[in-house]
């Protein structure tokens, strides 16, 4: 029996798995408790326990993806660095967005580094090095070291963390350890990025082994990376970055395992937003550049996602200027009006009756504020911020009797802005209850808001919608279209066209079948997954604007938490051959000094066979000590008069296997 969990921006998942029968025994849900994601996770694993009826001690493996490392990174909360950066030139700091990734944090310059064949530039003074961390390492929790070259020779990194280790004792990234391929700057940005999230996911992996441990669960944990992999919770703590973009790569993998399709356009789709993807032969297309998180251009391989602001949980706004029902849709998430209804029934009813008794629609009509933790957020604000928590009175208000000014009514948006308050209103999760097409809120309460929102007024003057139902179809038809567009400009991209191309008027007019002369289709080539607990509810008919073949699996609404328990240890190892001159061959293996050959075929086996070892070292220390492997060799020649000069080559090894189990 295995374990999966994954933490969403909404829930947190939890998977009971039978390895031998390849089956989902249970699943359970808890809210995701962002300011302790522990509490949440703790309720997830008690939850499909209990639900499964299994003993704690048969659990044989447990598998984690999380959104933390993304999160501190999007929402700039990751910890204070110092980046040691060697051998570049004074403007490193304004290349590859390294100065914005730093920000206020400092940066200590040093001559050295090497050339592209391995060769030291200069010597690294490493007196000035220690002489400047004393005056540092008060102020920062860890350290990323950058040198020139240091994938063709780490030697500077490496003195450089002896020293940083001996004087400060802290946490130290060094770059070569995140990547093997050129771009210093740009290793640099991701050597910080993961120093800064060593302790936030060192904490997440104490708290959760802790809490497994007290439920009797002795069984080893993975982490789920930003391409769809496994690897161990020790392996991880030293490359967290590694972890970003993990709940994404999870549900890819957990839906070509649940459907069985090798080729697809896979769309999950949340209360905040819809991640889409492409599946190939059975594996996640991977990002060419890297990974991007919080405006970071990274050198961490995840899957190439694109993130659309919309979920079942977007505000849905009408565009005023308009004639008729204009919608708009997201980006914001709110609590839908249905699902606050079963936590304060009284109020939000009483609320609604009130407002639908009004002979005119208010702007605020149908809006209700939240705050969590309210008398202690009370306490760190000042002035107007604070009278707005004041003036609600209670954890829950109506908006529109606690926004008495407009002054407050902008208060409160930046107030929702920094997650003080929340806004619950009319959404697509609302609109959904109305038609029928979920059933796990009040539907009640999503009648009356709809029948509220019907009321609004268009440019003219009149009525967006002639009734609730109306309005609620409306809603979920823009959801659809939206969707239908979004997953279409994935599609595109995938197939090298810009992702705009969606919204060129031929591509358009196929969509609504408006051509009659013509004959125009735009569609999808592969079939559309959906997965997230909304899924059934929208996709089968996305696939129908697409023209696709719907596949909606079992489990949908948990399809990360299986992707990453059923998930496969894979890493990659790289090492480049140089020509330092014709007939030399310098194999630049990670962690050593270049060692020269004069025959390429006797380089290429002793690269390979360090290679092997380096691997096996790893994939131990990752959790899968069993694996297989496979190479490609990729080779740069030049045209010298009719004959092929050899001057560089690079070999990478890959291995793959599954996690060993406790027992």
């Amino acid at each position: 029996m295995l374990l999966g969990i994954d933490t969403g921006g909404t829930y947190t998942d939890a998977v009971i798995y039978d390895e031998a029968a390849e089956q989902v025994v249970a699943t359970a849900k808890a809210p995701t408790t962002h300011h302790d994601l522990a509490i949440g996770i703790c309720a997830a694993i008690d939850a499909v326990l209990a639900s499964a009826v299994v003993a704690p001690e048969r659990i044989e493996l447990v598998s984690l993806s999380t959104t933390l490392a993304t999160n501190a990174l999007v929402e700039g909360k990751g910890r204070p660095v110092c980046a040691v950066i060697i051998g570049f030139d004074g403007d490193v700091l304004e290349r590859a967005g390294l100065g914005e990734a730093l920000g206020a944090d400092p940066a200590i310059i040093l001559a050295g580094g090497h050339d592209p064949h391995g060769n030291a530039v200069a010597p690294l003074d490493v007196e000035a090095l220690a002489e400047a961390l004393a005056g540092i390492a008060d102020r920062v929790e860890a350290f990323a070291v950058t040198s020139q070259f240091s994938v063709r020779n780490p030697q500077h990194e490496l003195q450089a963390a002896a020293v940083v280790r001996a004087v400060t004792g802290k946490p130290v990234t060094l770059s070569h350890h995140l990547s093997a391929r050129l771009n210093g700057p740009k290793r640099a940005v991701t050597a910080v990025l993961n120093a800064r999230l060593v302790s936030i996911i060192a904490g997440l992996v104490g708290t959760t082994e802790a809490a497994l441990l007290a439920r009797g669960v002795h069984a080893p944990l993975m982490v789920v990376r930003g391409d769809g992999s496994l690897v161990s919770a020790a392996f991880v703590s030293e490359r967290p970055i590694e972890t970003i973009l993990s709940g994404p790569a999870a549900s890819l993998v957990g839906a070509a395992h649940l459907t069985g399709v090798r080729d697809a356009v896979i769309a999950d789709i949340g209360g905040t937003t819809t991640d889409i993807a492409v599946l190939r032969d059975g594996v996640p297309i991977i990002s060419a550049d890297g990974a991007t998180v919080g405006g970071h251009q990274t050198m961490v391989s995840a899957v190439a996602m694109r993130t659309h602001g919309l979920g079942g949980d977007s505000l849905v706004r009408h565009d005023d200027r308009a004639v008729g029902a204009v919608l708009r849709l997201g980006p914001r998430k709110v609590i839908p009006i249905c699902q606050l209804a079963v936590e304060e029934p009284a109020l939000v009813h009483a609320m609604l009756d009130h407002q639908l008794g009004s002979p005119m629609p208010g702007d605020l009509d149908g809006v209700l504020l939240v705050a969590e933790h309210r008398q202690q957020r009370m306490a760190d604000l000042e002035g107007v911020e604070r009278s707005v928590l004041e003036a609600m009175g209670g954890r829950v208000a109506v908006a529109s009797t606690a926004l008495a000014t407009m002054q407050l009514r902008r208060v409160m948006e930046r107030l929702v802005q920094r997650g003080v308050l929340q806004v619950a209103a009319f959404s697509p999760t609302d609109a959904a209850h109305v038609l029928g097409l979920q059933a796990t809120y009040d539907d009640a309460a999503a009648a009356k808001a709809a029948e509220l929102f019907a009321r609004r007024r268009d440019r003219l003057g009149k009525a967006i919608a002639v009734d609730g139902h109306s309005l609620a179809q409306a809603t979920i038809d823009t959801l659809v279209r939206r969707s239908a567009e979004a997953v279409l400009a994935a599609a595109f991209v995938h197939d090298g066209l810009p992702a705009e191309t969606v919204h060129q008027q031929v591509v358009q007019a196929a969509i609504d079948h408006r051509f009659s002369a013509a004959t125009v289709t735009v569609g999808l080539g592969s079939p559309l997954v959906g997965l997230g607990a909304s899924a059934p509810a929208y996709y089968p008919m996305v696939a129908a604007l697409l023209g696709a073949k719907s596949l909606v699996p079992a489990h949908a609404a948990v399809a990360n938490a299986v992707g990453a328990v059923v998930g496969r240890v894979r890493l990659s190892h790289e090492c480049v051959v140089s020509a330092p001159h014709q007939g030399q061959f310098l194999v630049h293996v990670a962690g050593e000094q270049p060692v020269l050959f004069t025959d390429l075929a006797v380089a290429r086996e002793f690269a390979y066979e360090h290679l092997l070892a380096a691997l096996s070292t790893d994939m131990a220390a990752a959790g899968a000590p069993v694996f297989e492997t496979s190479q490609r060799w990729r080779e740069q020649t030049v045209d010298l008069g009719g004959a092929e000069m050899f001057v560089e080559g690079s070999l990478t090894l890959t291995a793959s296997g599954r996690p060993e189990l406790a027992h």
